[in-house]
């Protein structure tokens, strides 16, 4: 069974301890959650979620995507569009 702590009772990070060994944080006031190996990684994770959450994040080119993914121009789809953007 998971186990979970809370930083702050008003605002702040809770840290749920999963069975598996990761642990996730969550944001109590938007409820954005990650997860990482420890509390230091899963914080991490949660700070780049964060910055996606509040339009922070960089945008993603659908070019460099296929090809950070290895696509071919068969794989991405109908008029050149990957197929996540359909």
């Amino acid at each position: 069974m998971a186990s979970t702590t809370r930083d702050n009772g008003n605002g702040g990070v809770e840290f749920v301890y999963e069975e598996d060994g990761r642990v996730t944080a969550k944001d109590i006031e938007t409820g954005v959650a990650s997860f990482g190996d420890d509390r230091a990684e899963a914080l991490r994770m949660l700070a780049d979620a964060l910055d996606a959450y509040h339009g922070k994040g960089e945008p993603v080119d659908d070019d460099e995507l296929a090809a950070e993914l290895g696509l071919s121009e068969d794989e991405i789809g109908s008029e050149g569009r990957p197929p996540w953007d359909e």
